[in-house]
């Protein structure tokens, strides 16, 4: 049914809102699982971390954020050229697509490279920038050497990932992320416990678990795809000035707000850091708890930028705006659902990721500060998916920018000093809201949609 569905897109015939609504559900479902899948990964590492101590906790902590910034450039750069392919679907111009693919493979290979070598050489200088201390600076700068290695790995990953999603195959990426979780798992318990590797086991088990995941990804992807499959298509992977510059074009805005919104995250860390081991501890593993919360809203997202490109690329403008709507609606009501869950349970939560009680205080208290941002912040991240799938990505970048060092940095710097770990995370909370309401408004108002027929008219 899913497949038909997304048939009518390209075949430009009209669908009914329950028709769409259950597009939009099929869609979300697998990617909403590979998501909380994804967390309950991280969730776990950092239990089986958090119970080797403080310090520990600390440590990853610590690099954390520039991992995020990494992670960030990197699927800016997947993006820039997916976004292409779900335009070239809904056209139903699969040659375009392929070649889009062939050339994003040599692209963003050349990227990870040069991103892993970036992170390796400055692995070990990155702890003491950061204001951590001697005690977990040596953890730090080892766990974030290894999870820059491998970060060719999750490049590539990311990239086949968001090719088949783009496709519309949203269960094999996701039942793939599924494995990577418990792949993961086994080998964090193998590297941090039988090997006794600690901080350094939990890189090394990642980073084998993203290896194997995006060996398999691209499996499904050249192999076995109806749509993308490169078997029998010969073709060149040398890049092309128009889509480069395309990808350019979607992709380096995006590219910049996570370089932006990932040094303001590094900010963020520095404010904390003076606050000492244990808050660091609790501002990490809170933001692990947390995103058990805003994972589904991410899922959510994933299916709206595949519906709304493939339904741009088909020129269907009416459908890309009821798309849109209906996706950021059941995002807010799935994430506020979330957020009343994650009030209620954050100390049985805190509880799981370390055995230390003034950690636990600490983060409990946050978690149940941000669980009032969730509504807000859901409209956020499905809005950000919606004009993704446009290739809208310039005017919601500087919106996100401008309320995260605008708002998010002044409170946090200001509050922290009264407030603790507690006030940055008020000062987090009201920013997510603030952003998710101006999102809504340009969602709402129709300017992007105004926006997008001009730019399409002149292509």
């Amino acid at each position: 049914m899913k497949t038909d569905l997304l048939a009518y897109i390209r075949e430009g015939r009209d669908m009914t809102q329950g028709e769409k609504l259950k597009l939009i559900v099929s869609l979300s479902i697998p990617s909403i699982l590979a998501q909380i899948s994804a967390t309950v990964m991280f969730f776990i590492d950092a239990s089986m971390v958090g119970h080797l101590g403080a310090k520990a906790s600390a440590a990853i902590g610590l690099v954390e954020t520039t991992g995020w910034l990494m992670g960030g450039l990197a699927s800016a750069a997947n993006m820039g050229f997916s976004v292409q392919v779900a335009h070239a679907i809904g056209a139903n111009d699969f040659d375009r697509a392929r070649k889009v693919l062939r050339q994003s493979i040599a692209c963003c290979l050349l990227w990870s490279l040069m991103m892993s070598v970036i992170c390796i050489a400055i692995s070990y200088p990155l702890p003491y920038w950061l204001g951590g201390s001697e005690e977990i600076a040596h953890d730090a700068s080892v766990y974030f050497a290894i999870i820059g290695f491998c970060g060719i790995f999750f490049q590539m990953e990311g990239l086949a990932g968001s090719m088949l999603k783009c496709s519309g195959n949203m269960k094999v990426p996701s039942m793939l992320n599924i494995l990577m979780c418990i792949m993961d798992v086994a080998f964090n318990y193998l590297f941090i416990y039988i090997f006794n590797f600690g901080v350094m086991g939990a890189a090394i088990g990642t980073g084998l678990a993203m290896l194997i995941t995006a060996c398999l990804m691209f499996y499904f992807l050249i192999y076995r795809s109806d749509m993308l499959s490169l078997k029998g298509h010969q073709g060149s992977f040398k890049p092309r000035s128009d889509v480069v510059v395309n990808a350019f074009k979607i992709g380096a805005p995006m590219g910049l707000q996570h370089l932006l919104m990932g040094s303001a995250q590094i900010v963020s860390t520095l404010i904390v850091a003076p606050l000492g081991t244990i808050a660091i501890a609790a501002h990490s593993l809170g933001i692990t708890v947390e995103s058990l919360c805003y994972m589904p809203g991410y899922g959510i997202a994933e299916a709206a930028t595949t519906l709304v490109g493939q339904s741009y690329g088909a020129g269907k403008q009416l459908m890309t705006l009821s798309f849109a709507r209906m996706s950021v609606v059941l995002g807010i009501i799935v994430m506020t659902v979330m957020g009343g869950l994650m009030y209620v349970f954050a100390p049985e939560l805190m509880s799981l990721m370390t055995p230390v009680a003034d950690i636990i205080e600490t983060g409990t208290t946050c978690l149940r500060i941000e669980a009032f941002a969730e509504p807000m912040f859901a409209a956020a991240i499905v809005c950000n998916g919606v004009f993704i799938g446009t290739g809208d990505t310039l005017k919601p970048a500087v919106m996100a920018l401008l309320s995260m060092w605008g708002v998010r940095l002044t409170l946090a710097a200001l509050m922290a000093v009264t407030y603790g770990l507690p006030g940055v995370w008020t000062a987090m909370a009201i920013e997510l809201t603030f952003r998710g309401i101006i999102f809504l408004a340009r969602l709402f108002q129709g300017g992007w949609m105004k926006e997008l027929r001009i730019k399409k008219a002149a292509i």
